[in-house]
């Protein structure tokens, strides 16, 4: 019941499209050191959320031979510490009651927290500890590396971790998105031997000004800044910045498949350049809107191909928030491999539809008023608020560019949604990827 009146709040107050979509404070304190405290205030009684946010992701593994180190340490930062040791520190969550977790994307890693909020000085402490001090032998960190090697090959025994690694290895020629964030097989086999870049790794990357805490729930303001002032007050600034290799444009359509050595129905897996991340460049912004328009379950391609002539057992659009210029990808599973051609040319019919056909005033409006709404429910718990907030600090250092983004979707038009497609969704800026059954 509370988790319905919370929503019913937060959707009363976005009746008027000037609203804030985000609709809680957010309270930013840096340190001398660069480190960023973001805290929200939050009514969830005796329970906070606790990100730890590094602006590090397989983005920044530049060096050839080297992808993986990003997540690497997602499994790594788990080894403890000579004041906390590995048992020790899980033993302290485990009492706490806590439930702690990490994650790595292509531009973040997240350490994340729920537990009471009487245990706030605890979790600043053993978190800085482990942030400032982190400790591992050879041995553990070969340990590590052969189990990574496991991860992959777990993800590897689904066509997924394929059809993507296959589309951004030949949608990018430059670019270090050119892999996964898993890294590339050959990377992780080498992996063991890359005891000292690791080291190396860290020591660039966590570092206070690449980091930001966010604390979401139960908690009093002077206290938190009062305890993570003291415990990451001695935390060394770094000086490292890394040089991104730009992409080129993608001048020729590139097409790729894989022979899938399993059982599997086929997949068709479709990319299109589009720009970086932005608050300010409607064109990217109208993407966002496209994917909704054209391959939500309202939509007239998902109906025709799923419900009506089920060609395909569900259909996707995703436009994945990047701080470099990525892919609009459509992914599909298709009923059987002489209907790909068929699939492939819906798509391709829709979209251009889209580039000549204005979408209606009020399918806009619907589309964006359920991006909307669905976003704003989804903020029912400390959890969720904190790694929103997480995510768009890791985007553009300001977390309140949530608020800037939603406010450029009302500005847009039936216009712009057919300007950007005709600019991005075009033949010689796709990367088209099959996978299908191995031919015995």
């Amino acid at each position: 019941m509370k988790r319905i009146i919370l929503a019913m709040f937060l959707l009363a107050g976005l009746i008027h499209s000037q609203s804030k979509i985000f609709p809680f404070k957010i309270n930013k304190v840096v340190l001398e050191n660069g480190l960023t405290v973001l805290s929200v205030p939050f009514d969830s009684p005796g329970i906070i959320a606790y990100y730890t946010v590094v602006r590090v992701g397989s983005r920044n593994e530049v060096e050839p031979g080297k992808s993986g180190f990003a997540h690497f340490f997602e499994h790594m930062m788990f080894r403890g510490t000579e004041k906390y040791s590995e048992h020790i520190y899980n033993e302290i969550l485990k009492r706490l009651g806590a439930d702690s977790n990490a994650f790595t994307t292509a531009d973040w890693t997240a350490y994340h927290i729920v537990a009471s909020s009487d245990a706030l000085e605890t979790i600043i402490d053993i978190e800085s500890d482990r942030f400032m001090n982190l400790k591992y032998t050879e041995e553990q960190f070969k340990t590590e590396a052969g189990a990574i090697l496991g991860e992959y090959n777990k993800s590897a025994s689904s066509p997924f971790l394929a059809l993507y690694e296959k589309l951004q290895d030949l949608a990018f020629t430059t670019h270090t998105y050119k892999h996964t964030t898993i890294g590339f097989l050959k990377d992780i086999l080498d992996m063991p031997n890359q005891y000292e870049y690791s080291l190396q790794f860290f020591d660039r990357y966590y570092r206070p000004e690449n980091c930001a805490i966010v604390v979401v729930g139960d908690f009093d303001q002077e206290k938190l800044i009062e305890l993570v002032k003291k415990y990451y007050g001695k935390w060394e600034r770094g000086n490292y910045k890394p040089e991104i290799p730009k992409e080129p444009p993608q001048t020729e359509e590139k097409i790729g498949h894989i022979a899938w050595k399993g059982k599997t129905l086929p997949y068709l897996m479709i990319g299109y350049h589009i720009p970086e991340f932005s608050t300010k460049n409607i064109e990217r912004a109208s993407l966002d809107i496209i994917a909704e328009l054209l391959f939500s379950k309202t939509s007239p391609l998902y109906q025709k191909l799923v419900i009506e002539k089920q060609w395909v057992d569900f259909i996707q659009g995703s436009v994945p928030d990047r701080r470099d210029p990525f892919l609009f990808i459509v992914t599909t599973r298709i009923k059987s491999e002489d209907l790909i051609d068929s699939v492939k040319n819906e798509i391709f019919k829709a979209i251009e539809e889209l580039k000549t056909k204005p979408v209606s005033k009020k399918r806009l409006e619907d589309v964006k008023s359920y991006m909307r709404y669905s976003f704003a429910m989804s903020l029912d718990n400390p959890n969720s608020v904190a790694y929103t907030v997480g995510h768009y600090f890791q985007l553009t250092g300001d977390p309140e560019s949530v608020n800037e983004l939603y406010a450029l979707y009302d500005k847009i038009t039936p216009n712009d949604i057919m300007k950007s497609a005709r600019k991005y969704l075009t033949k010689e800026n796709r990367t088209i990827v099959t996978l299908t059954e191995e031919k015995k």
